[in-house]
């Protein structure tokens, strides 16, 4: 059941975080999670929530705090135990494959200087974890199988030689759009050509109305450049990593938000 709590309850609290897409989903995610927290705490949230909160904070604060400000708090303590001991990497890599890795808040950015180019990937975090699948869960089930949480954020590589920069935007192929005879888990979406800085008078072309040779030789060229599909699949398993650490983050500061510490 814990399992289960665990990851319903991260779909539901990254959907609320996210922009809406489906609002049926989200609200069954939501749902889901609550229902499954008071149906594990029912017989005893009274008595824990009572007098005191479970952080002891009563002997520390002058007020005493909500029943919803005490009974997130117990969740998130939970919570975050569970996504620790869910977390396949504490520590995260400074290079990427021979790209050095830089940290700003939720973005991400890779640069490898070769010869005469430096190629630059940046990407963000932010709403890019989904799971393959949402199991159809009753009550009786104490491990249902959820698909795995996977960071896929769009990105863009450019690739910048003296003033020219060409600028590729990605994006990960869903499941059902990726070919059979084809093991591409990446699309290019748009490409630029530019000199200086970007800005929005730059002339860029989507990837659909491209000459399907033109297109293939595109992907050709970004992995002769270490780009491959076996990268992109790197990336998104260190953007999962460094995702999960940042909401981990995120539960921590919240908790001590809401206690008052």
């Amino acid at each position: 059941m814990n399992n289960l709590l665990r990851v319903a309850s991260r779909l539901s609290f990254k959907t609320l975080l996210s922009p809406v897409k489906k609002v049926s989903n989200t609200f069954q995610q939501r749902q889901l999670a609550r229902n499954l927290w008071y149906m594990c705490n029912r017989n005893e949230s009274e008595n824990k929530l009572s007098k005191l909160c479970t952080c002891g904070c009563m002997s520390r604060h002058q007020h005493a705090h909500s029943k919803a400000e005490r009974e997130l708090v117990e969740f998130l303590t939970e919570e975050i135990v569970l996504e620790r001991k869910a977390q396949k990497s504490v520590t995260l890599p400074a290079e990427l494959e021979g790209f050095k890795v830089g940290l700003n808040g939720s973005e991400v950015t890779l640069n490898k200087k070769v010869e005469n180019e430096t190629i630059k990937i940046t990407f963000n975090v932010n709403h890019t974890v989904d799971s393959d699948e949402l199991p159809k869960v009753d009550s009786t089930m104490d491990n249902p199988e959820f698909g795995e949480l996977k960071s896929k954020p769009e990105f863009r590589i450019e690739i910048v030689r003296g003033s020219t920069t060409f600028s590729v935007l990605c994006s990960f192929l869903e499941s059902d759009e990726q070919e059979e005879d084809s093991n591409d888990i990446f699309r290019v979406d748009e490409i630029s050509l530019y000199d200086g800085t970007w800005n929005e008078n730059v002339y860029a072309v989507a990837s659909d109305v491209l000459d399907t040779y033109l297109y293939d030789l595109i992907l050709n060229y970004l992995e002769e450049k270490g780009i491959s599909n076996e990268f992109v699949g790197k990336l998104s398993d260190f953007s999962t990593s460094y995702e999960h650490s940042a909401y981990i983050g995120l539960l921590e500061g919240l908790s001590k938000f809401v206690s008052g510490k």
